[in-house]
């Protein structure tokens, strides 16, 4: 990946944006008697939010569907930009890069239908899951090998962690973690 457009584009980002259903979740929704909703969402995509916003990265969630579960999920790894339920995502967008700070070609966001077009047109790195609609596959920097919910999200934080030089000491964090062994002051 070094020296290609995508990692120039991905070594400037600060925010990493995300539509939920069809780029976190599968897609569907099972809906219960009791009117509640449950979706199914990828742990591999969570654990690298995780370490984005480790390395100073912000990660957010922008959505046009309302959904209890989408501030339940963002709360349980920590993202604080929750956007759900709005009826524009481009003007959501310009309202998140003006109280940020940051400019377009400092946000990366990843859609999957023609509902984030207009994002997607805007933002400094474009992407979108292995099925999303052609509309946007053809439109964006980067299609991830895996569908949305299954890991496409991750795919592109590991791309923008390995562009900014990040990535490495993650892994060598994780490692020396099973290298340390522990003081057991000669009781083991």
């Amino acid at each position: 990946m070094p020296d290609t457009p995508v990692h120039a584009k991905a070594a400037r980002i600060k925010v990493i944006l995300f539509d939920v259903d069809g780029v976190l979740t599968g897609g569907k929704v099972l809906v219960h008697a009791n009117g509640t909703e449950s979706k199914e969402f990828n742990i591999r995509d969570g654990i690298a939010m995780v370490w984005a916003q480790r390395v100073g990265l912000r990660v957010g969630f922008l959505s046009a569907r309302t959904s209890a579960t989408t501030p339940h999920r963002a709360a349980q790894l920590g993202v604080t930009l929750v956007y759900h339920g709005v009826s524009s995502k481009i003007e959501t967008f310009e309202r998140i890069l003006s109280d940020l700070g940051v400019r377009d070609e400092e946000v990366a966001y990843m859609g999957d239908d023609i509902v984030d077009l207009a994002v997607l047109d805007r933002a400094g790195l474009s992407a979108a899951p292995a099925d999303a609609v052609d509309e946007v596959r053809e439109r964006v920097d980067f299609v991830a090998r895996s569908k949305g919910g299954e890991g496409a999200a991750r795919e592109l934080i590991e791309t923008i962690l390995r562009a900014q030089h990040a990535w490495n000491a993650i892994v060598a964090g994780y490692a020396e973690e099973g290298r340390a062994v522990p003081d057991t002051g000669g009781n083991a």
